[in-house]
């Protein structure tokens, strides 16, 4: 099983604000688009719920819900009530691989239980205010590598550079 975590932050290592994304950023998203499509996503109860009705369940991706209320349900998603029992259910999988995609208190939980082989992050060049944060971790621990940089544009309202981290054996 590989799990690897995406995300975008701001310069403040800000995620959210409101339950909702800060910018606009298509190449970002059709990163996040191409990189997660054929795989299986692991996202919060509150990250589901701020993604717009008509795009859920995220199109070509196997949905995972992670939320402690044992009531909940969403279609077309499988719902867990632990991260440990999610990845448990998985352990076996060697096709895809598992994307953390939020939001703050899933990630923190991933990267306290170290079971993040990669992480991609998108690092905006800009302060939005947020209210969630991508959680501290120790950056030495992986080797990082930039795989674009986006200059603002018409389409784009802040610069990002998308980097991958892979852990250090």
């Amino acid at each position: 099983m590989k799990v690897a975590l995406i995300v975008a932050m701001d310069s403040e290592r800000g995620i959210g604000k409101n339950n909702d994304l800060m910018w606009h950023l298509p190449a970002d998203m059709k990163f996040f688009k191409e990189s997660t499509s054929g795989q299986i996503v692991v996202m919060g109860r509150k990250n589901y719920d701020s993604i717009p009705e008509r795009f859920r369940p995220l199109p070509n991706r196997e949905n995972v819900v992670l939320t402690r209320n044992t009531d909940f349900t969403a279609e077309g998603c499988l719902v867990f009530h632990s991260l440990e029992t999610c990845l448990d259910h998985y352990k076996n999988e060697t096709e895809r691989t598992v994307f953390i995609i939020g939001g703050g208190e899933i990630y923190r939980q991933a990267l306290v239980l170290d079971c993040v082989d990669e992480l991609f992050i998108t690092h905006v060049a800009k302060t939005y205010g947020a209210d969630t944060f991508f959680p501290e971790f120790d950056e030495s621990n992986w080797s990082v590598t930039t795989l674009s940089s986006h200059e603002i544009d018409e389409k784009h309202e802040a610069a990002f550079e998308i980097k991958q981290y892979s852990k250090k054996e």
